[in-house]
């Protein structure tokens, strides 16, 4: 009755312990209402939203969902970014979507929407990208859009919208990209948008815009790029005041496209400076022999390096920046003329899902920069070209942050995550090559040195072969326990009738005055762990021996005949992989079992080696280690060999992930799930697993989801997860792989027994080795050799 008064105080504390941590971190009920209804709109064939009504959207992870990393001053955590792109909705967008106060992001790209944009986006004043190209919306842009002062990018071309252009959209003063193009606007082209001063990419082409044309005060513009207008209804005359006035340095480009319009004549001298690109084909001026030159800009278009490249152009003094053509003005920075020394990268996508890049580059840039934790305009796309696979090859530049150079550890962290394949899976633009890091400049000297880590495939293979060897010792355990009416105990009477005394060979009977004083009286400073069968002690004995003295707390002590009939039972256990049972003792109320130390430690001692977070101990108040318990031992309290298997899948999710049994409230199977459910399980695979063969990882991830499922009756049995270890085992390409002898005396790789808890340890002497950047291509899903050192 008191175990069960103690269990029951524990789960009460634990119960409010995690509705306190869940009241304190939560999202804004105001912004979780607001995507129950965003849900509601949407039509959602794939079911990509299914986990949008479990649990919390920040703190569970919601398909598509991306929240500010601290809670806000009204106790909330906030929504940040909505990324929702190719993921074929149809059905409309929610009006709600004006409550999400905080988003900086809104990206619904390349799916199948209909109806009109809702005006309440424009209460969204934090809002940085609005993108909503590639949709089937229709009606006309509403003019509490002009409210988004922060607004960097606005792309809804590709849609069926109409009407004209609110007048409103000119105090959209940070506005870097307009992209109206391929809709049905109409009505002329409003003046008033001259006002933006920040305005890079300027697109109306394949609309119905009519009227006089290009207004002259679009001479404004000065750090404009491009202004596309082909294949619209306008007319008159073109001004060449549009690119005379143009206060832009000679190494500044624009590109005009007028093509396909109905303009007569040009007002002024058709002779544009050399950096200005001017498209006139299919207009009426093409057959005005009056005009000189006009052949010139009437002919084919062919493809020029705009492009073939976002990168924005260089409106500033070229003698503001170094002259060794190693330092640049950042195209996007909010700093005009922010002059800095870029990393250059050879990147290639092996495999993407699309044959046509311009819609997707800001996923794209989105996709690599928080990959590397970096603002989005920190990174340019210098130039990208399509070869054969198809594989698509481009070069990167990426910019410092708040200086003109990178530190040296932040290069080695930036060059570090391309060279060892850190970004998070995505099918969409699948696996890539890192084909070469140039160091200029600032950089030239700098040496990358690919990070040695100890754990890697290595971990993988020695993970696996350690579970079989671990699953047979613990079917050995479990068919022992079974069968245990059929085994033969050799009991004889002490001299007091009430006792029984047990003998064995090999297995010691101390006294408990020797293991008082092989553990300096259970002192303190000798305690190395706790589980929930009592307090673990590392001791010494009389002869030198080390071992590991586990006390059995007074609240689960045992019938005695109980607990002689355990040590026979683990006395007849015998296995390279598993710590060997030495003595006992039973006397002055006590139930004490000495262990084969181990020490090297304990798995969870082990992963958190390098992360400066070795738990001393694990508390607890029920029998067994917490998060290692089958959940229906706490409705039955009868422990089956189903019950062995669940606890063997939280051994193969620790090895995956790293992560504790329990932590702060989180269960590791749930999270797992809910990672793997949205898409993101390789955001929680260990870092220091390094590269490995995904197809292996998953199939060891299953198993060990299937050995925890909720219902004992779906867990494999012991022998269909040896045979499964075994398949996923030979999977894998043969590599340069030493394991420790186990026959000597190196205890790493020994499992616990099972009063302990399971120990499956890799040889700490392997590592992969070194990979040389310089002359090299760096292929995602390539194994590294992987040899002793």
């Amino acid at each position: 009755m008191l175990s069960l008064r103690l269990y029951d105080y524990a789960l009460a504390v634990s119960i409010c312990c995690f509705v306190l941590t869940a009241a304190t971190q939560r999202t804004d009920p105001s912004e979780v209402t607001a995507l129950v209804q965003i849900k509601k709109s949407l039509i959602d064939p794939m079911d990509h939203l299914r986990n949008w009504n479990k649990g919390d959207p920040c703190t569970s992870n919601w398909t598509g969902i991306w929240c500010l990393d601290r809670v806000g001053a009204d106790g909330y955590l906030h929504i940040r970014e909505l990324y929702l792109m190719t993921m074929n909705f149809s059905g409309s967008l929610a009006p709600q979507l004006g409550q999400l106060s905080h988003l900086k992001i809104m990206n619904f790209m390349w799916n199948n929407l209909t109806g009109t944009i809702p005006k309440e986006i424009g209460n969204i004043t934090s809002l940085e990208l609005l993108l909503l190209n590639g949709n089937k919306l229709s009606g006309t842009l509403p003019d509490e859009l002009g409210n988004l002062s922060n607004l960097n990018r606005l792309q809804v071309d590709q849609n069926q919208l109409s009407g004209p252009i609110p007048k409103s959209f000119a105090n959209l003063i940070n506005v870097k990209h307009l992209h109206l193009n391929n809709n049905s606007f109409s009505g002329q082209i409003p003046p008033e948008l001259s006002k933006l001063s920040n305005l890079l990419h300027f697109q109306l082409d394949n609309n119905n815009f009519s009227g006089t044309g290009i207004p002259s005060t679009y001479a404004n513009l000065s750090w404009l790029a491009k202004l596309s207008l082909e294949n619209n209804l306008l007319s008159g005359t073109i001004p060449v005041s549009i690119w005379l006035n143009m206060s832009f340095s000679e190494t500044a480009k624009l590109t005009v496209d007028l093509r396909n319009n109905s303009f007569s004549d040009i007002l002024g001298n058709l002779n544009p400076p050399e950096n200005i690109t001017l498209r006139l084909a299919g207009n009426p001026v093409c057959k005005n022999s009056n005009v000189q030159n006009i052949g010139q800009y009437c002919g084919p278009v062919e493809q020029d390096a705009d492009d073939n490249s976002t990168n924005s152009k260089d409106v500033c003094n070229r003698q503001s920046c170094p002259l060794d053509g190693s330092y640049e003005y950042v195209p996007a920075s909010p700093v005009p003329c922010f002059c800095a020394a870029p990393l250059r990268i050879g990147y290639r996508l092996k495999s993407p899902s699309f044959s046509y890049f311009p819609p997707y580059i800001t996923p794209f840039e989105l996709y690599v920069t928080q990959s590397l934790n970096l603002e989005l305009y920190q990174l340019s796309i210098d130039s990208y070209a399509w070869e054969d696979g198809p594989r698509l090859r481009m070069y990167l530049k990426i910019f410092p942050l708040n200086s003109s150079v990178f530190n040296t550890s932040e290069v080695q962290r930036i060059i570090g995550i391309f060279s060892s394949w850190e970004f998070p899976r995505t099918d969409f633009f699948g696996p890539y090559e890192l084909m070469n890091v140039t160091l200029l400049g600032p950089y030239k000297n700098i040496i990358i040195e690919s990070e040695k880590r100890k754990t890697s495939r290595a971990v993988l293979v020695a993970a696996i072969i350690a579970a079989i060897t671990g699953v047979i010792a613990i079917s050995a355990i479990v068919t022992l326990i079974i069968g245990r009416r059929h085994i033969k105990y050799r009991y004889k009477l002490s001299r007091n009738p009430s006792n029984i005394s047990i003998k064995i060979d090999g297995v010691k009977a101390f006294t408990f005055k020797e293991l008082s004083l092989a553990t300096d009286n259970f002192s303190g400073t000798t305690k190395v762990g706790q589980g929930g069968y009592g307090k673990v002690y590392k001791g010494i004995l009389s002869d030198e021996t080390i071992v590991a003295i586990k006390r059995v707390d007074e609240g689960s002590l045992q019938g005695q005949k109980e607990f002689l009939t355990e040590i026979e039972l683990l006395s007849r256990l015998h296995h390279r992989n598993l710590v060997s049972l030495i003595g006992y003792c039973d006397e002055e109320g006590e139930q004490i079992l000495v262990y084969e130390f181990m020490p090297n430690g304990s798995l969870r001692e082990w992963i958190s080696d390098g992360e400066g977070t070795v738990p001393k101990y694990v508390s607890t108040v029920v029998r067994g280690t917490p998060g290692y318990l089958d959940p229906e031992y706490f409705l039955t309290h009868k422990l089956t060999d189903k019950s062995d298997v669940y606890s063997l899948g939280i051994v193969f999710l620790e090895l995956l992930t790293g992560m504790q049994p329990i932590s702060h409230g989180k269960n590791i199977v749930r999270e797992v799930n809910v990672a793997r459910q949205s898409g993101l399980i390789s955001s929680i695979i260990d870092s220091r697993m390094g590269s490995y063969p995904w197809d292996c990882v998953d199939k060891f991830l299953s198993l060990a989801l299937s050995c925890c499922h909720d219902n004992q009756e779906q867990r494999p049995c012991m022998v269909d997860v040896v045979r499964e270890l075994e398949m996923i085992l030979a999977m894998l390409p043969q590599s340069e792989i030493t394991f420790s002898d186990t026959t000597t005396s190196d205890y790493s790789g020994k499992l616990a027994s099972p009063s302990t808890s399971a120990s499956y340890v890799a040889r700490e002497d392997q590592h992969v080795s070194s990979t040389v950047l310089s002359g090299s291509n760096l292929v995602s899903d390539v194994i590294p050799t992987i040899v002793p050192r």
